[in-house]
């Protein structure tokens, strides 16, 4: 997770997403780099639109928080049970979130 931090770090900063400019940043905050994944990660970015992609994932909640219009009636006539599982569905899946970012 730390390498991905230093590239949108590095991007964000208008710096050059390289090997050396990954390990800098992993180094300067106390990590030591793992030569394997720098390269993998770099490798990854190469070919991807860092601005795009940042776009695209701050669109996406937006899109999930508001469902359509058509799909609201149908919500409305779920039984009560299948809402409850789906709630408990949503709940797990947010506490296994904050357990990635504790």
């Amino acid at each position: 997770m730390e390498y991905v931090y230093a590239a949108l770090l590095l991007h964000k900063l208008k710096q050059p997403v390289n090997e050396d400019n990954v390990k800098k940043v992993v180094s300067a905050a106390g990590g030591a780099p793992d030569e394997i994944q720098v390269k993998a990660l770099v490798s990854a970015l190469g070919e991807v639109n860092i601005d795009d992609a940042l776009k695209n994932a701050a669109a996406a909640p937006v899109a999930m928080a508001a469902p359509s219009a058509a799909a609201a009636p149908a919500a409305a006539t779920k039984p009560a049970e299948e809402e409850k599982k789906e709630e408990k569905k949503e709940e797990e899946a947010l506490e296994g979130l904050s357990s990635l970012f504790g």
